[in-house]
This record gives structure tokens, C-alpha cells and sequence, in this order.
């Protein structure tokens, strides 16, 4: 080798140790808490202690407490409430008549307290006094219909395909941002929220186990697996248009878990656009059916949707948790849609021939060769430890993320592969997307909005566990076929914690698991219900074969109704 060569290869393998370097430093910084410092000890001042609560009894942090006295115009102590409401304010060493206690917080009515003649001596001997619990109730002010209509207005561009998802998100997380930065010192009642308030709303978790697993699978897939399953998918089927689209459904279920349903369409409606064409027959009645079974068969695990990833992640349920609870309830669910799409599409499966030409066989053999065995024996043997310890790794307090990130770190460490490459295989896009969607999804809770819904789907189901799962469920369905499922579980996500933590019986999470099922099977419904499907709509138009929108509608919709009942019928059971 060269001098030049060597210097490459050493200035690429640095490169990796530093990139590999920076996703750890990453990693650790996402499973960082930080501890709040403990009261000193020897402390002798007086206190005056609460919780703040909203009319759901659900937390409301941040809410400033402020202790006036003598009727001045400043405050003379002022605090914050914490992640559980509660907050201590320290009562100061000055002469005072009378105290008043002033809670204030955006979008709700300010609150005031003042103590009695007897707490106020209690407060000048030293004694800690708690307040009675304070209720705050919320206030519909010009931001939560600002923050509203652009939810909505973002909804809709992207049910209507007018702008790209991640182009739609960010431009609502613009409009409520800029609204607060630029409006409110005109018209207070439209701060919605801040950039700092906005940032907490991002789940990090969620985009570092999405970009760890995005360079995994990118290695992977220049390995050349994904080809040669593929392959030896037609090669088993033997030409047989009817067992051929059984094995492609079963593989794409399979893939879609262990990888995610997404990047599993991305790299099989090329493979599956080739092996139509080689027999003759209509791409999309392989295609189609390939989709449908790549929204179910990713609701097995953690990691095989983006709507798991983020249930997940807010209501921490495990790897584990979803295989063990969904799986039986998916595999029951596709074998009904394998038995759906067999009738469906029966007339163009009779109408293969069966079997291809010599030439024909051969390029597909070939395009289907695994092209770099060594790399695929590395990255194989570590992308199987990952699985292991998504499986296992929440007995030692690892939570996905740092697996997916230590995944990608040995990865690029054991395989030699340059890093600018890495860099392109991760979709910005998408996790730019993800950002963007906690934010506006953020300032609908900092608006109420989501208190609202959750408090009237609470009113409809009372205490009934079996109504709340039904509605859950199926209120996913529909609404995830009408909008992507992404942004409606996001928004779903404050609501089912709400009726979890307040429903007897829901302490199992089933609602999480019914909102699991309902929003990834029905975005089975239509072709803008969820990512995979508008992924596969795209390659396959280029390809020359469009789906149309009332094309997917017919095959899809049924489906989601068979599938969505079973699911129903398996978590009924379950739970």
C-alpha cells in the first residue's frame, strides 16, 4: 500500500474513533438526570410549601409563586414550581402585617393565598407552613387558538401532501415560536410558549434511538442481506405468485420489527419491483400487500414503528413489553391479512405463469449475492447483542437509545467503513421531523388543548377500562388513516397517560398498547396514514407503477377493519 493509502486509511480510522466518540459522549448526556441540591440542613427560616395541580390533577410545573407583603408592588421571595408541582418558598427575615401568596403560570388564572393571623405567628416562630393543595384552572387566551390552527393547519398540509412532513412540522414549530417571540410583547394573551420550554418538549431519547439505529442498518444494508433475502424469498416460492407474496409478507413482518417498518419498505419495494416485473405480474399486488404487513409486523417490537418508539419512550415500555403483550395479537392479525390479500389479489396470482427464463434467473441471483460476507459477519454478530440487550438491558437501567447509540459506536468501530458515508445514512429529515413535531406538539399542552381532550374522552368513558380501550383503539384507526399516524400518537400520548393514571385497572398500560395497535394498523387504511406507505407510494411511481390514493383506499381499508378487530379481540383478552 502507498504511503498516500496508508495516511487515508489512518485519517478515515480516526475519523470513525471520533464520530464513534461524539455518539457516546451523545449517549451519555441523554440519560443524564440531573439531581435537584438538597435544602441545607441547618436552615432555620420559615417556609411556605404547596403543589400546584391543573383541574385534571395532573402536575403544573414551572408556575411562578411569588410572596408579596404589606400590599408592595415587588415581591419579596419568588419560586418555581417543579416537575411535580411542588415548590418551597423561603420566607425572608423582614418586618411584615400581612403575607399574600400570588401563583401565576401562561395559559392559566393566577391564584392567591394568604395565611391567617394564626399561620402568620406560626410563620414568625420559624414553622413551615403547607399551603392546601392549589388548583389552577386553565384560560383560553388568542395563543391556544394560534397554537390550535396551526396544529390543525399542519395536519392538514400533510394529509394533503402539499407540503413535505418534515417542511410542515417545521413551519409549525416556527409559527408558534415566532408568534411568542414577536407577538407577545404586543398582545401578551399570545405567548404560547419559549425556545427553552419548546426544547424540553423534544424527547432525545426518541431521536438518538432513531439515528442509532438508522447507522446500524445502513452498514447492514451494504452487506447486501436485504438483496439476497430477497432472492431466495422467489427462489423458495419457486415462481408460485400466491406462495411467493406469503414469504415476501412473513419477511417483511419480520424485518419491519427487528429493523422498522420504514427503512424495510425503503429496501424492499426495489427488490420486490424487480422480482414483479421478472414474473409478469402487476407490481402492486406484491407491493401492497408487502406494506399492510410491514405496518403490523413492526407493532411487535420497540423499535419497528415510529408510533412504538415514541409510546415507548413517554410511557417507558420496553422492548420486551411489546413483544411479549403484542406479538401473539400480531401474528393473529397476519394471518388474517395474509388470508385477505390471497382473495383480493387471486385473479392476478393465477395469471403468473410461473417460473423465468435462464437470463432472467441469473440477474436475480446476482443482484441477490451477499456482496461483502466478512462485514455482514461483523455487523451481524453486533446488531444480534443489540437485539439481546433491547430485550434484556432494562434489567441493568439501559434504557434503547444508549443500546441503539453503543450499536452504531461498535459498529463503525469493527467495520470499516468511512464516516462521511455514515453521515449521509442518517435521515436529518426525518429527525428534524421528530423535532419539530414535540414542539408544536408541546404547545398544544402548554395551551390546554390536550388537558381539554383528555378531560372530555375521561367524561365519555368514565372509569370503564374495556370502553376507554375500544375508544382508544379505534379512534386511532380512524383518525390515523385520515392523518399520518405519527403526529396523531404524539398528540394521543398526554391524553392515554391522563386516563391511565386515573382509570382503575389502566396501571398495565394497556391503553399505551391499544394506541400502539390502533394507530399503526390503521394507518393501513390509506395511502397518507402512515410513513411506510407514502415511502413505497414514492419509489413505486418512479418505478412507473403509482398507487393512487382510491387504489389503496379499497384494498387498505378493509384490511384495517380486519386487522384492528383482532387486535381488539387479542387486548381484550390480554388485558
Amino acid at each position: 500500500m502507498s504511503e498516500h493509502g496508508r495516511c487515508e486509511r489512518r485519517r478515515q480510522k480516526g475519523s470513525r474513533l471520533l464520530f464513534a466518540g461524539l455518539l457516546l459522549v451523545v449517549a451519555a448526556s441523554s440519560v443524564v438526570h440531573q439531581l435537584l441540591p438538597a435544602s441545607a440542613a441547618d436552615s432555620r427560616r420559615p417556609e411556605l410549601v404547596g403543589w400546584v395541580t391543573d383541574a385534571l390533577g395532573e402536575p403544573v410545573q414551572n408556575a411562578e409563586v411569588s410572596m408579596y407583603a404589606d400590599g408592595m408592588k415587588e415581591p419579596i421571595a419568588v419560586a418555581e414550581s417543579q416537575g411535580d408541582g411542588e415548590f418551597a418558598l423561603e420566607v425572608p427575615e423582614v418586618p411584615f402585617e400581612t403575607l399574600s401568596v400570588d401563583v401565576s403560570r401562561p395559559h392559566f388564572h393566577s391564584y392567591t393565598w394568604s395565611p391567617t393571623p394564626d399561620e402568620l405567628e406560626l410563620l414568625s416562630q420559624g414553622v413551615t407552613i403547607r399551603l392546601p393543595d392549589i388548583t389552577m384552572e386553565r384560560r383560553i387566551t388568542l395563543g391556544f387558538w394560534v397554537a390550535t390552527l396551526t396544529f390543525v393547519g399542519m395536519l392538514a398540509l400533510i394529509a394533503l401532501e402539499k407540503l413535505h412532513n418534515t417542511m410542515a412540522a417545521l413551519l409549525g414549530a416556527a409559527i408558534v415560536l415566532g408568534v411568542s417571540s414577536v407577538g407577545s410583547p404586543f398582545n401578551p394573551n399570545l405567548f404560547i410558549l419559549d425556545f427553552e420550554q419548546a426544547l424540553q418538549y423534544v424527547d432525545f431519547d426518541v431521536i438518538f434511538l432513531v439515528m442509532g439505529m438508522m447507522i446500524v442498518i445502513g452498514i447492514l444494508e451494504a452487506t447486501g442481506i436485504f438483496q439476497w433475502a430477497a432472492y431466495q424469498a422467489y427462489r423458495l416460492s419457486r415462481g408460485r405468485a400466491w406462495l411467493l407474496v406469503i414469504i415476501l409478507m412473513i419477511l417483511t413482518s419480520v424485518a419491519s420489527a427487528l429493523l422498522d417498518n420504514v427503512t424495510t419498505m425503503l429496501l424492499m419495494t426495489p427488490i420486490t419491483l424487480e422480482i414483479a416485473l421478472a414474473l409478469g405480474i402487476n407490481p402492486l399486488a406484491l407491493i401492497i400487500p408487502e406494506v399492510l404487513a410491514s405496518n403490523i409486523g413492526g407493532i411487535s417490537t420497540l423499535i419497528g414503528t415510529p408510533t412504538n418508539i415514541l409510546i415507548g419512550s413517554y410511557a417507558d415500555i420496553g422492548f420486551a413489553d411489546f413483544l411479549i403483550n403484542l406479538t401473539p395479537g400480531v401474528v393473529l392479525a397476519q394471518i388474517a391479512l395474509t388470508i385477505y390479500v390471497l382473495v383480493v389479489f387471486r385473479r392476478q396470482y393465477r395469471e403468473v405463469s410461473g417460473g423465468l427464463s435462464p437470463a432472467m434467473l441469473e440477474r436475480l441471483k446476482e443482484n441477490g449475492r451477499i456482496t461483502q460476507p466478512a462485514t455482514l459477519v461483523k455487523a451481524g454478530t453486533v446488531f444480534v447483542l443489540m437485539i439481546l440487550l433491547f430485550i434484556f438491558g432494562e434489567q441493568i437501567h439501559l434504557v434503547p437509545a444508549v443500546t441503539a447509540i453503543l450499536g452504531a459506536v461498535v459498529m463503525l468501530l469493527v467495520v470499516d467503513v468511512d464516516t462521511q458515508e455514515m453521515l449521509t445514512v442518517v435521515d436529518w429529515t426525518t429527525l428534524m421531523f421528530f423535532m419539530a413535531l414535540f414542539m408544536v406538539i408541546g404547545a398544544l399542552q402548554e395551551v390546554g388543548l390536550i388537558s381539554l381532550i383528555a378531560g372530555g374522552i375521561k367524561q365519555l368513558v368514565g372509569e370503564n377500562l374495556t370502553f376507554a380501550l375500544l375508544v382508544i383503539i379505534w379512534s386511532g384507526a380512524l383518525f390515523s388513516g385520515v392523518i399520518d399516524n405519527i403526529p396523531f400518537t404524539a398528540a394521543m400520548l398526554p391524553v392515554v397517560g391522563y386516563l391511565t393514571r386515573t382509570i382503575p385497572g389502566a396501571s398495565s398500560k394497556a391503553l399505551f398498547y391499544g394506541l400502539s395497535v390502533g394507530s399503526a394498523m390503521g394507518g393501513n387504511s390509506t395511502l397518507i396514514g402512515s410513513s411506510p406507505n407514502m415511502v413505497t407510494a414514492g419509489i413505486s411511481e418512479r418505478a412507473g407503477y403509482p398507487i393512487s390514493y382510491i387504489t389503496f383506499l379499497k384494498v387498505g381499508l378493509p384490511a384495517t377493519i380486519i386487522t384492528v378487530a383482532i387486535g381488539t379481540i387479542w387486548l381484550l383478552i390480554r388485558f
